[in-house]
């Protein structure tokens, strides 16, 4: 920096002046606001649901309610395995205590439409052994009061039972289960993440108190997001997956924002400024880059919000709060941490161990870091960019290819761990019980009708092919009830087919709707195909939106799209590829079921093209600042590499490790969701920021940068841009020997005169 730069008074505008007047204030007002978010937010998991894949305006969902109310023996959720060990089912003395438990379970509260072998007699609910059998029933309530049912009876009914071993399954203890299990593993990938998080800051900055500040302010952004959603779940179905994406991103982008305000803020003290001058500049440059990150990451989540599935909200309630509080934590607690510590955040530099020997002026603290290994990788990719432009996006098709062959199916107890109870039993009925219990469909029938009609009917739905058998009906004076037992598996393309013949048929003057595991299957896929072009449209346009704002460029908006889902198609691919084909199950320990959720898909896009926004804003912001100062497109391009090219490496590394301890889940769902979103943000921030972004932007050149005159116009009124505005008049002088592009790949390392009152 020329000296007449450095005696410029910096331009401190209000927010600064704000965030830096009281920092003692600022952080005792944190500090109590964060205790009384860990008050509110505490016991928020029990408040959580376990579902939400089901659209709730769909016809399975209104066939299921119906079906519950007016017939519970219909839609059971609660299935006791009976195990009958040497004897058979039928022996007298198991029969006996069959029947005390049922007597024992009909006067339990909360409990309906019992039914067993013993009292109906029915061969689907005897094992083709003979050595189990099957009491069926419903607990009645949502999710919290089902679960609190089973617990309550859980105790009295299963284990040894006299002649009898009793095993509890059914969806609600799938569910139950799994949300259990989800909880244990979310404090274990906190405990996992933390410490590696620590350890992984403290290699980045040296100093170990530069590398709690990070930590910290995730910490503050996962527990007020946590006493949102406790909030939330007051008024709505929150899914208790949400708390998984809570952790990762509450650590992933507070670490992201913390990183990018700490790296300018020490760049100030090493070029001599005073720490409240450092601040200021670090807000209205870093610090505006921070918000306009947190702004497209939060625009991607909340495209979540047009599904019905709150499943798929939940993660956009989380995923809002969380971005905008880790983005309001670090331009407000930080800030004032910065000012209160000054030139001790590079204190405790426990690198200095690795120095010895080097000389005093190397433990004097940390300069700035100079990126001249990322400055030289800039030139030679721009040096080289068809080559690394075309190799780098065949690459990424190909990896994403696996992703034509998906199958999207509905999630089951083979998502808990081989152990689970629930599994076991689950898997004790499907491969030894007749026809699979729970795998049928019933066709629900509304409106008054004569035997006659309900025989002509029942005739009509066995012609249809695929049907391998109907019950019924059950009848009540208004409606009625088919169960439908389709051909093959339960939810396989076969049955889908069979639920939309039988929502085909012609049914004379009955109402007819279709329910059962198939058809919540066809509704969801159905519910998300109708809402997905809104929500890519939603991102698509805000995203070329912000990044207008930001660049005032017409072209670099339609490359970060592009390049951003380019980014994705690892992810993709290897979802396909390892979590529906079943590669590296054995290592992974899980459980391939041949098919990907249906929603699964759609979260992670939208998190991992949040996620990639964020490290591309980072990236655009330096290459923008340095173009409106210098005007040199290639130097603008190696210059906000070497600035940022290792700050987002370490940024991505630290959010994969974060995203890797949740995919230590035992929970498949959350495996895949932690495990896929980390390769998606190694594969953004070390191939598509450090390869494809530098030799497209090679590419295009200084049309990188044309707008139309009215573009441009909005853009110098309303854009954004990290730093001031550039002054009108010439570009700053170059000082001697410095020439920007290929010919100096460090991108800095010199000093540059810039003009009065500009950083």
């Amino acid at each position: 920096m020329s000296e007449v730069n450095r005696s410029a008074p910096p331009s401190v505008g209000g927010w600064t002046r704000f965030v830096t007047a009281r920092p003692r204030l600022a952080l005792l007002a944190a500090l109590v606001i964060t205790a009384l978010a860990v008050f509110a937010g505490s016991g928020v998991a029990d408040r959580m649901g376990s579902g939400g894949w089901q659209a709730p305006d769909a016809e399975s969902t209104y066939a299921t309610d119906v079906l519950a109310r007016e017939f519970p023996a219909s839609q059971p959720n609660l299935l006791l395995l009976v195990d009958s060990g040497s004897v058979t089912v039928d022996d007298p003395a198991v029969a006996a205590e069959a029947a005390r438990l049922v007597e024992r379970l009909e006067a339990e509260p909360g409990i309906s439409g019992i039914g067993s072998y013993w009292g109906t007699g029915s061969p689907a609910l005897r094992s083709e052994d003979g050595r189990e059998a099957i009491i069926a029933a419903r607990i009645g309530g949502d999710e919290k009061t089902a679960g609190e049912t089973l617990d309550r009876i859980a105790p009295v009914f299963a284990g040894e039972r006299g002649p009898v071993t009793v095993s509890l399954g059914g969806p609600v203890a799938v569910q139950h289960e799994m949300q259990t299990i989800i909880e244990e593993d979310l404090l274990r990938a906190e405990l996992i993440a933390l410490p590696v998080t620590l350890v992984l800051l403290v290699m980045v900055f040296g100093s170990a108190v530069a590398a709690l500040l990070p930590l910290a302010v995730g910490i503050v952004a996962i527990l007020g997001t946590n006493a949102v959603l406790r909030g939330l779940t007051e008024f709505t179905d929150v899914s208790v997956f949400a708390l998984n994406l809570t952790t990762a991103l509450g650590l992933g982008l507070a670490i992201d924002y913390a990183l990018f305000i700490v790296r300018r803020f020490r760049e100030e003290l090493a070029g001599g400024a005073d720490p409240r001058t450092a601040v200021g500049t670090t807000l209205r440059t870093a610090g505006r880059t921070v918000l306009f990150s947190a702004l497209t990451v939060a625009v991607s989540l909340s495209a979540m919000l047009v599904f019905p599935q709150y499943f798929l909200r939940s993660f956009a309630y989380a995923g809002i709060a969380v971005v905008l509080l880790a983005a309001a934590a670090a331009l407000i607690l930080l800030p004032a941490a910065l000012v209160l510590l000054g030139h001790r955040i590079n204190a405790l530099d426990l690198r200095r161990l690795l120095r010895r020997g080097k000389g005093a002026a190397a433990a004097e603290g940390p300069a700035p870091e100079t990126g001249r290994g990322w400055g030289r990788f800039a030139g030679l990719v721009m040096r080289r960019a068809p080559v690394f432009a075309i190799v780098t996006t065949v690459g990424l098709v190909l990896l994403g290819l696996p992703f034509l062959g998906v199958k999207f199916g509905t999630a089951d107890d083979r998502q808990l761990p081989a152990g689970a109870e629930s599994r076991v039993v689950q898997e004790h009925i499907r491969e030894g019980f007749p026809g699979s219990p729970g795998g049928g469909l019933e066709l629900l029938v509304e409106g008054e009708g004569t035997p006659a009609a309900y025989a002509a009917l029942k005739d009509r739905i066995e012609k249809i092919p695929g049907v391998l058998g109907v019950d019924g009906p059950v009848m009540t004076d208004s409606a009625a009830y088919f169960g439908v037992l389709p051909d093959g598996e339960a939810v396989g393309e076969a049955a889908q087919q069979l639920v939309r013949d039988l929502r085909a048929m012609p049914a004379d003057s009955f109402d007819t709707s279709v329910t059962g595991t198939a058809a919540v299957l066809v509704d969801s896929k159905d519910a998300i195909a109708d809402r997905l072009p809104w929500a890519i449209g939603i991102i698509v346009v805000v995203t070329l939106l912000l990044v207008f704002l930001l660049t005032g460029s017409v072209l670099i908006p339609l490359q970060a799209v592009v390049l951003n889902a380019l980014s994705l198609t690892a992810m993709f691919g290897a979802v396909v590829w390892v979590f529906q084909d079943g590669n590296l199950s054995g290592i992974l320990a899980f459980t391939s079921t041949g098919d990907i959720e249906t929603t699964l898909p759609v979260l992670m896009f939208c998190v991992a093209f949040g996620l990639s926004m964020d490290y591309g804003v980072f990236l655009l912001s330096r290459i923008k600042e340095e173009y409106d100062r210098t005007g040199d497109h290639e130097r603008s391009v190696t210059f906000g590499l070497s600035r940022t090219g290792g700050l987002i490496t370490a940024a991505a590394v630290i959010l994969a490790v974060v995203m890797v301890a949740i995919g230590t889940s035992r929970v498949t769902n959350t495996k895949m969701l932690g495990l896929g979103i980390a390769l998606a943000v190694l594969m953004d921030a070390m191939v598509v920021r450090s390869l494809l972004v530098p030799a497209v932007m090679k590419l295009t050149g200084h049309a990188t940068w044309w707008a139309p005159g009215p573009l441009r116009a909005l853009h110098q009124r309303f854009g954004l841009s990290e730093g001031d505005p550039a002054p009108a008049g010439p570009t700053a002088p170059e000082a001697p020997g410095d020439r920007g592009g290929p010919g100096d790949m460090s991108g800095e390392g010199v000093e540059i005169a810039e003009p009065v009152g500009r950083r």
